[in-house]
């Protein structure tokens, strides 16, 4: 696939100065990787994001366009591309952010297998989730109730926020130069997996599966997935640092294998 310009989103327009009346966007046609960028003038008007111009030119000029999407609200995760070079969700990404004097390139995530023009196969993902072990509850109390202090549910209630937009996996180096797919899991479900840990009523322990199957330590938090959240997750800080903290605790603090060799 073919490498997008990434200068054309660097010079917003000014507050105040009249949004042009067109605008060129440069977007990606074929498929599974065999294709090339087609130019398409769009008209343009205020308010307008990145997905309106592609149904525009869906419905005007380009009528076999494959697109995914689904509520238009930012909260699906389904129109996830990358716009001037950068992963971004379309339906989040407004005109008046973007320097509409440069053709603004709009092309699929280049890290999961392309299938047809901005769309591309994510069930990888899927198939992850499904390695990891659920959420399994720690027994009552003596009277049937589990208890938990506030602060205990707020810790892991910022991981639930996520859409699986995949953005976090798109730049996630990894995945994306490395092409580690057996190996490593991705930010995404390593926030899975912090949800389940920091869960004080969950009664699982994936400490072994994040060093010797998920491998953690691939991660070198350059924080590149947080960057691109469109929830605004630190998935780096909150997320992947303290898992990546528990498991040396677990496997290399000199003192708990010393304690290890006496059990």
């Amino acid at each position: 696939m073919a490498t997008a310009e990434t200068t054309a989103s660097a010079a917003p327009r000014p507050a105040g100065a009249a949004a042009p009346a067109a605008a060129t966007f440069r977007i990606w046609r074929g498929q599974a990787n065999a294709g090339s960028f087609a130019d398409f003038n769009a008209t343009i008007s205020e308010g307008m994001v990145v997905l309106d111009v592609v149904h525009q030119i869906q419905a005007t000029q380009a009528p076999d366009l494959a697109v995914r999407w689904n509520c238009k609200a930012g909260k699906c995760g389904s129109c996830s591309a990358e716009i001037n070079g950068q992963p971004k969700l379309m339906c989040m990404t407004r005109l008046n952010t973007l320097d509409l004097t440069q053709p603004v390139t709009v092309e699929p995530m280049r890290t999961f297998p392309h299938v047809r023009d901005l769309v591309t196969d994510v069930s990888w993902n899927f198939r992850v989730k499904q390695r990891i072990a659920p959420f399994h509850p720690k027994p009552a109390g003596a009277d049937g109730v589990w208890r938990e202090s506030q602060a205990d549910v707020d810790r892991p209630q910022e991981f639930r926020k996520c859409i699986e937009c995949f953005l976090c996996q798109d730049v996630c180096h990894v995945l994306r130069e490395h092409n580690k797919f057996a190996e490593f899991i991705g930010p995404r479900f390593l926030i899975h997996i912090a949800q389940l840990e920091m869960n004080p009523l969950d009664d699982g322990n994936r400490l072994a599966a994040l060093k010797d199957d998920f491998n953690i330590g691939y991660c070198n938090i350059t924080k590149c997935c947080t960057k691109v959240c469109p929830e605004g997750i630190a998935i780096t800080d909150n997320a992947i640092i303290p898992l990546k903290e528990r498991v040396v605790d677990e496997f290399y603090d000199p003192v708990r294998r010393l304690f290890r060799v006496f059990r």
